[in-house]
């Protein structure tokens, strides 16, 4: 059996989130004292405002280092060979599955494979389909490595649309005597929703010797060379994407202001100011952004944004003169806003005129991935000799499933 790393424990691990923490107090003290220069002057001397934006970075790079020692903690190891699991006799059709997609990647040798592997050609484009164990592979190192697959709702289909019927206002209800007439109630209002599912590839290159090696699992090896790839590709897909031969992000949506806010439609809360946070209180509007959804939608919000906006949000205090942002408590955790949870996504947009910089809600309700169940790989000898290309092509799709679940700030005037 494979064993996953904890990062909680480790060395490393708490070395990062020291790190972070001493970070974060000297932080506190240079801002501090720029702000009562502020105060005092109305404005800051340019070399404290240096030092400030110095230790700011140092701060980014420890919570970068931070994540980076919790996100390959969550990894699956690459596994080996060993005496103890070499003497364990596999089941005989793993066994076979295993045998016929391992010589199909080392030798390109494919005969008998759609017998002895359960696997086939697609139908809509060369290569075959891998075992289920590469599949889940792949899917285990895009959980670990993709920040929305880690928040938001994630579903395997087998077609190439998937249709999901949403209520867009809820039943009618009333009370009523025991023994009085019970009238008929309004029918919820439906709507169809639908993810169609886009090709997403890459093409990692190994070596003859690479691929002969004993003590590598190609499984594993395929999966940890795509992931970074389909990852990347997978993030900005998720919150930018156009619809078009790729999922459609959550910030391509059309945006209306929260009072008119009606379904398909994203709701947005004004910043106060174009293109920056209203002064002199931008907390107030991170407060209305929280309060935009639900209440239901609350208890599991967060919020999302770039690091840029997360070095401009960590100046902020509240009225008490406590910082809003508060960096990991443990490691496992994640940095906090206002009590929230923070999740970093480089493709979000930075702060400027009518950008939505932030977003905050229920992601695991608002948004949903869907991977269409099947991963084909190509093998390629020749496009790249005397390296081996692996062509592999994976199905995703996604949107937003709850327009009620996610609001953005709108750095605008209103």
């Amino acid at each position: 059996m494979k064993e996953t790393k904890t990062a909680s424990g480790t060395p490393e691990a708490r070395a990062a989130m020291h790190e972070m923490m001493a970070a974060f107090e000297a932080f506190k003290g240079a801002n501090d004292a720029r702000l009562d220069e502020i105060e005092r002057k109305a404005s800051a001397d340019p070399l404290l405002e240096e030092k400030v934006a110095r230790i700011d970075q140092a701060v980014g790079r420890a919570q970068a280092r931070l994540d980076r020692v919790v996100s390959e903690g969550r990894r699956p190891e690459l596994a080996t060979v060993s005496p103890s699991t070499a003497s364990r006799s596999p089941s005989p059709f793993h066994g076979e599955e295993k045998a016929a997609f391992d010589g199909y990647l080392k030798t390109g040798q494919s005969f008998g494979l759609e017998l002895k592997a359960g696997l086939s050609t697609a139908s809509n484009s060369a290569g075959y389909v891998v075992p289920e164990q590469t599949e889940r592979a792949i899917e285990r190192r895009l959980m670990a490595g993709s920040p929305m697959r880690e928040i938001a709702g994630v579903r395997t289909v087998g077609a190439g649309v998937f249709r999901k019927p949403v209520s867009t206002a809820g039943l009618a209800a009333g009370w009523v005597a025991e023994t009085a007439a019970r009238p008929e109630t309004d029918p919820a209002t439906l709507a169809l929703l639908e993810f169609p599912s886009a090709d997403l590839y890459a093409s990692p290159a190994a070596t003859q010797s690479l691929l002969d090696d004993a003590l590598i699992d190609l499984d594993e090896w395929l999966a940890s060379e795509v992931e970074d790839a389909f990852a990347a590709q997978e993030t900005s897909a998720f919150v930018t994407g156009d619809g078009l031969n790729k999922p459609k992000g959550f910030l391509s949506y059309e945006t209306v202001a929260e009072a008119a806010h009606a379904w398909g439609k994203i709701g947005y809360v004004a910043s106060g100011a174009a293109g920056a946070f209203a002064s002199p209180s931008p907390t107030d509007r991170l407060i209305d952004l929280i309060y935009a959804p639900k209440a239901r939608y609350r208890p599991n919000g967060r919020f999302v944004m770039n690091r840029k906006t997360v070095s401009a949000v960590r100046k902020f205090k509240d009225n008490d003169g406590a910082y809003v942002w508060q960096p990991a408590q443990r490691p496992g955790e994640t940095a906090s806003l206002l009590g929230y949870p923070v999740t970093e996504i480089e493709t979000m947009p930075d702060i400027g005129a009518d950008a939505a910089a932030i977003a905050f809600g229920d992601f695991q309700r608002g948004y949903l991935i869907v991977d269409r169940a099947g991963v084909r790989v190509l093998r390629d000898p020749y496009s790249a000799k005397p390296y081996v290309l692996f062509y592999t092509t994976k199905r995703v799709g996604g949107g937003v499933q709850n327009f009620d679940a996610i609001k953005v700030m709108k750095f605008a005037v209103s």
